[in-house]
């Protein structure tokens, strides 16, 4: 049982674990789009992919992080954007590994500040983070714009 990055040959498995975060985020399955967009981070490299796999070979998580920089702090910051364990395989400390194997990535590669964000209501994974260490942001609100071409029109004269 370790953590690695992941390779293209786990496009097939991994697909299916990002279709089952995807429709727990409540959006519709659509397998071939998460097979597509996995080729596409791991053939351009502009995220870190990690992947939890058991003895037999079994991809049971993931965990995602994109590269950002703070003007802040003059330094760059990766966004944990991802974290997923398939059902069948929680309590078992899968996610604890995921998250701790991303912050060693990121300190091996000169990252000393993480953030993420998850759904007010998913308090399993809030006591995940919270354990580890995570803190809450209690200085800043965090925003969202959804830009699609029906928002642009109506806001254009």
């Amino acid at each position: 049982m370790s953590v690695r990055h992941a390779k293209l040959h786990d496009i097939e498995p991994l697909g299916e674990l990002l279709d089952s975060y995807r429709v727990f985020y409540d959006q519709p399955s659509d397998p071939a789009g998460a097979r597509n967009f996995l080729a596409h981070r791991l053939g351009l490299g502009d995220s870190h992919l990690l992947v939890y796999e058991d003895k037999d070979d079994e991809l049971l998580g993931f965990v995602q992080l994109y590269p950002l920089f703070t003007t802040v702090r003059l330094a760059p910051l990766w966004l944990l954007n991802d974290l997923f364990v398939a059902p069948q395989a929680r309590q078992r400390g899968i996610g604890r590994a995921l998250m701790n194997a991303a912050r060693d990535l990121a300190l091996d590669n000169g990252v000393r500040h993480l953030k993420l964000a998850t759904q007010i209501e998913n308090h399993v994974a809030q006591g995940l983070y919270e354990s580890l260490g995570w803190q809450r942001d209690t200085v800043f609100y965090h925003y969202a714009l959804a830009v699609d071409d029906k928002v642009l029109e109506e806001s254009c004269p």
